[in-house]
């Protein structure tokens, strides 16, 4: 069903508000998961919203809590999530990271215990639109199988580069695997098959069927250049949080589990360089205009897409399948 933008954000905060979390954190979560609906990315959107509260009910997720933080080195931060919500530790870690980096150029926060963050290009466009650059890594459950595997053994393992442009900023946000567990969940939501490249079964013969993908594993994207990519991004980030690897973690995708994987925020000063970003700008201009393979299909920057589907639902609606719609409405109302 298309659903009001504006009804949905109602909704979505007034069953956050019933479980007792407070205002500002409220809006900041049912926000994160708005702008993955606006987006076109349903995985990290509404779907989410009753794990987040089973979470809360639970004692899993600590809804006042923003995360407890000491600098280990003077550009290092470790910071204890100490269970909540992990768009609100998030944005408290970047708000003491962003009052240091003007001093020391580049700094870095690496935090455990916190809940599952959602999308990462809301947290590097928010620091972009501050003027710095942000990189931002996170760690899931065992999801992924190896190169040449069957075997789920490395979560999806996404990364999130932006970078002020003066206009609008540049932002990257991928997985590391061929998608994410959430797109395969939202494909068993809406009963649709998945390609037969997205993922394995348990037995690691290759599936349609989105439910024996959730028991299996997904591929890594391109092959073993993705397979590199997730495994160094585990190392880096359980090694400076100190969280959990793979195969021990839990906690984003069931209300059972303390969530115990990592995730590392790096902000950088432009001006800590020889800073260039006058000419962004243009030249991010320039690859659009050049030459494309398809005339109808013009070249897009990375985050041009997803801008662009954000103002079309903001005018439109968004589609949500009746089944979530109507549990979100009993979460507002009980």
């Amino acid at each position: 069903m298309l659903v009001p933008v504006e009804s949905l954000r109602v909704l979505a905060k007034k069953a956050l508000s019933r479980q007792g979390v407070a205002n500002p954190n409220a809006s900041l979560q049912a926000e994160v998961l708005m702008e993955a609906e606006l987006r076109g990315l349903p995985s990290h959107g509404l779907q989410r919203l009753p794990q987040i509260i089973a979470r809360i009910r639970t004692g899993l997720a600590d809804p006042d809590a923003t995360g407890s933080a000491r600098w280990t080195r003077p550009g290092a931060l470790a910071v204890d999530g100490q269970r909540g919500l992990g768009p609100v530790v998030v944005m408290d870690t970047i708000g003491r990271l962003s009052e240091a980096v003007q001093s020391r150029g580049i700094v870095l926060a690496a935090i455990r215990n916190a809940n599952h963050i959602g999308m990462l290009a809301y947290y590097v466009e928010a620091a972009a639109r501050q003027n710095l650059i942000a990189v931002v890594l996170t760690t899931s459950e065992a999801l992924v199988h190896p190169f040449g595997g069957t075997e789920a053994m490395l979560g999806t393992n996404p990364i999130a580069i932006g970078i002020p442009t003066g206009a609008e900023p540049f932002v990257l946000d991928l997985a590391t695997s061929r998608v994410s567990m959430g797109k395969i969940h939202h494909h068993a939501l809406t009963g649709r098959p998945v390609p037969d490249d997205w993922a394995v079964d348990a037995d690691g013969n290759r599936t349609t069927d989105p439910e024996a993908a959730k028991s299996g594993a997904i591929a890594p994207f391109g092959d073993a250049k993705g397979y590199g990519l997730g495994l160094a991004f585990e190392l880096l980030v359980a090694t400076l949080a100190g969280s959990d690897f793979a195969p021990e973690v839990h906690g984003t995708l069931d209300a059972t589990e303390v969530a115990n994987k990592g995730d590392l925020i790096i902000l950088i000063d432009p001006n800590a360089g020889d800073a260039r970003a006058a000419g962004v700008a243009s030249y991010l201009d320039r690859v659009r205009g050049s030459r494309a393979a398809d005339p109808a299909r013009p070249i897009a920057i990375p985050g041009d897409r997803m801008r662009a589907r954000r103002q079309h639902s903001l005018e439109a609606g968004i589609e949500l399948p009746d089944a979530l719609y109507d549990q979100i409405q009993a979460l507002s109302v009980g």
